[in-house]
């Protein structure tokens, strides 16, 4: 199940926009522009429609979220037991390729953390195929559509699964 809508925030590029939720999964992205069809889309439905987290494996004590002043730099910080650590979402306006980028920040102490990717275009119906370049960029392909993801994960039937830890201060960044 997704969010409450108000538990949402929006990123965005002048061209297209994400809706990140409270737990640091974007369930929303119609992209490249707006009016394309959505490759994020577990507003609609379950992950299996499509959504990107980034969380703590461990409970989460307190979540707070701020934009960066006057901008939509997204900065959700997760307190656990065991640390900080701070997810920076942002898409990059008018830039020459669409790109949303995330970054993990460790503030303080070791928290491990997952991502979880699945992809789904046309509003989560279709399941892309994804193979991996000589760089170690995937890629997946749905018809016409097509995504770029530069991450560390490893292959899982249908979406993209990794867990890492971070010992404050420290970070690590993905984008596709």
């Amino acid at each position: 199940m997704s969010s409450r809508i108000e538990d949402y925030a929006l990123i965005g590029d002048c061209r297209s926009a994400a809706l990140v939720a409270m737990d640091g999964s974007i369930d929303w992205l119609c992209w490249p522009r707006f009016d394309s069809g959505a490759c994020l889309a577990a507003l609609l439905g379950t992950r299996e429609n499509g959504r990107w987290l980034i969380a703590p494996l461990d409970k989460t004590t307190r979540v707070s979220r701020q934009y960066r002043a006057k901008t939509l730099i997204l900065e959700t910080r997760f307190e656990t037991d065991g640390g900080v650590v701070t997810l920076i979402d942002f898409m990059p306006p008018l830039s020459g390729n669409p790109a949303v980028v995330r970054l993990v920040v460790g503030e303080r102490g070791s928290v491990a953390l997952h991502l979880d990717l699945v992809l789904r275009f046309s509003y989560g119906v279709i399941v892309p195929w994804v193979s991996r370049l000589e760089d170690g960029t995937l890629r997946a392909i749905a018809g016409p559509d097509m995504v770029l993801l530069r991450t560390p994960t490893r292959k899982e039937r249908i979406s993209r699964r990794s867990e890492f830890s971070l010992l404050g201060p420290a970070r690590w960044s993905r984008s596709f």
